[in-house]
């Protein structure tokens, strides 16, 4: 699975580029991080319950 989201500024979906995982202020996981193809433009993706194990292990 590529981490990927949808940039606004690109208008585009994108592959994120130094993922982090944060928590939101509702404890929710998302992934922050810039687009690959863009650096300047960052980009922000929501992941699910059962998303957040696999896209732990991807990142490391």
């Amino acid at each position: 699975m590529k981490l990927t989201a949808y940039s606004v500024k690109l208008k585009k979906v994108v592959e994120i580029a130094n993922p982090k995982i944060v928590t939101m202020k509702n404890g929710r996981k998302a992934v922050q991080g810039v687009a690959a193809e863009d650096p300047s433009s960052k980009v922000f993706r929501i992941l699910s319950d059962k998303d957040v194990a696999e896209v732990e292990k991807q990142i490391g």
